[in-house]
């Protein structure tokens, strides 16, 4: 099991920071779609990628997971008709950063670990459960293979050990 990316904000202690009433200067996660392809087709298969370790995926992460497994599956199928992506987990925790300056005389100007509560710098999704799913893909038997293969892709961008697991949708 090598080194994951990612490893400054995977563990997680205490509770989510999630009451975007009372923080300011949340910025926007970097997540833009949810859903791709096409819902109301009839699939055969269901291919998830789930979690199998506790923890935390920050806002860009999920993004760049989502973009390689639209990318090859729209590469292998022509257009985005023949699947259906979906990104299961939202971004709602904040993450929270307590800028440290980084040169000459800046120990005379910062407070370090006093007031260290920090400023909003991202959002992240809790990943709290074994075997929790990540995201999930819908297509038709013929094309299982390239569901499995942009899955395993887009794990390479999540810090958290995950699996692909899949099951028929029909008897």
């Amino acid at each position: 099991m090598g080194l994951r990316p990612g490893r400054c904000y995977r563990e997680f202690s205490g509770p989510a920071y999630t009451r975007k009433e009372y923080i300011p200067g949340i910025p926007m996660p970097k997540i833009t779609k949810f859903t791709m392809g096409d819902a109301k087709a009839d699939y055969d298969f269901e291919v998830k990628l789930v979690a199998t370790q506790t923890g935390q995926i920050r806002h860009n992460a999920l993004e760049a997971a989502r973009q390689m497994a639209l990318k090859y599956m729209t590469k292998k199928l022509g257009s985005e008709t023949g699947f259906y992506l979906w990104v299961l987990k939202y971004p709602h925790h904040v993450i929270r950063e307590n800028k440290m300056m980084a040169f000459a005389g800046a120990d005379r100007l910062q407070d370090g670990m006093r007031l260290s509560f920090g400023k909003p710098i991202g959002t992240a999704a809790r990943i709290e459960k074994l075997g929790e799913p990540i995201m999930l893909l819908k297509v038709k038997k013929d094309h299982l293979e390239f569901a499995k293969e942009a899955l395993r892709i887009a794990s390479s961008k999540v810090p958290l050990d995950v699996r692909v697991e899949y099951s028929p949708l029909k008897k």
